[in-house]
């Protein structure tokens, strides 16, 4: 049975990898995967271009995990020397868009969905998710459908990283700031310039240190990478704006981390979006304590994914290597699409059964 559904699940890659599906342009690839777990037996649902199914025995008095991953993609960059879209097996790799991030991942979950969904004597229901928009953080991926998904436990965000825990992922707020200043001559004692206003702010930026740090990821990060001000040099600008990449760990919430910046700094600040959120799991979950025991070391990712949507525990892992993501000519190994299906079965075993 693990060997049909490991070879079923590199055909469906295969499958997926000619099907162009850039971000907001997935409803082919949703098509597929629903006709494809259709063709299983499984009923499933879809919400534009998110498909999700659960077990054939689900049962409301049990818990339910997730398992997540997206079919989205983004464009091909311009050093591709192939047809991003042939999906052609070369020795021992797999090439095309999105074979890498995230397409090996979410077949290997749905082969893993596949594997126990016909089960009866499950701890857990399981709920699975293959979800547009990730590639862009978009509103009509999975935190579109979380609402209908139900109560869930925990959840596996599959996303590449050679099988290892991500056990924590840090959050992302993007604050675009203003110092207000007041115009005047240059040459004259007059105005109030703004760029003066906003270096204390940048100061403050730069120097500040969170008390609360990581056990993962250490110390919260800011970063001031954007400013402009001025309109001619003989102006004293009235305002001056610029932008701060805050990286958030799982010491804090966005909102904490908003509100602690909005009482040290005097500019005005706006959050462009709160809701990449860091996220966790303890290194004492079943799941976790199962990976482990299967050889698989735990880290705190720095890169942002759909885990930043969840409320819930959850732990990023899945086959394929981030660094080829994103790259000309991506690849995935084949043998990694096996590893991928029976390294999730092996991880969730002592959790499920």
């Amino acid at each position: 049975m693990l060997e049909k559904i490991q070879q079923e699940s590199l055909d469906l890659l295969r499958q997926l990898i000619r099907i162009q599906s850039f971000s907001k342009e997935e409803d082919k690839t949703a098509d597929l995967i629903a006709q494809f777990l259709e063709n299983k037996g499984v009923k499933i649902y879809r919400k534009l271009n998110n498909v999700w199914a659960y077990n054939q025995h689900f049962d409301p008095a049990k818990p339910t995990l997730l398992l997540n991953s997206h079919h989205d993609t983004v464009k091909p960059n311009s050093g591709y020397t192939r047809d991003p879209y042939d999906a052609a097996i070369e020795g021992d790799k797999l090439f095309g868009l999105g074979s890498n991030d995230a397409g090996g991942c979410l077949v290997s979950l749905i082969g893993t969905f596949l594997y126990f969904y016909p089960q009866s004597d499950l701890k857990y229901n399981i709920c699975l998710a293959a979800t547009a928009e990730e590639e862009i953080s978009g509103n009509n991926g999975l935190e579109l459908v979380l609402p209908d998904l139900g109560k869930l436990e925990f959840g596996i965000v599959g996303e590449p990283t050679e099988m290892n825990l991500a056990i924590a992922e840090r959050g992302l707020l993007v604050l675009d700031c203003v110092s207000h200043g007041k115009a005047g001559h240059a040459a004259r004692e007059e105005g109030e310039n703004a760029i003066y206003k906003a270096l204390k702010d940048i100061e403050w930026f730069r120097n500040y240190q969170f008390p609360k740090v990581s056990e993962v990821f250490g110390p919260l990060k800011m970063t001031v990478t954007i400013i402009n001000a001025g309109s001619q040099h003989n102006v004293v600008p009235a305002t001056c704006t610029f932008t701060v990449d805050v990286r958030v760990t799982d010491a804090y919430t966005n909102e904490e981390v908003l509100e602690i910046i909005r009482a040290n700094v005097d500019c005005d600040v706006t959050p462009r979006s709160i809701r990449l959120k860091p996220s966790s799991i303890d290194k004492d979950h079943p799941v976790v304590k199962a990976g482990v025991a299967l050889g698989r070391t735990t880290y705190g990712s720095p890169t942002t994914s759909d885990q930043a949507l969840l409320d819930i525990p959850s732990v990023k892992v899945g086959p394929g290597f981030s660094g080829r993501s994103h790259m000309a000519d991506e690849f995935i190994y084949v043998r990694e699409i096996a590893e991928g299906v029976e390294g999730y079965i092996d991880m969730l075993k002592p959790v499920v059964l």
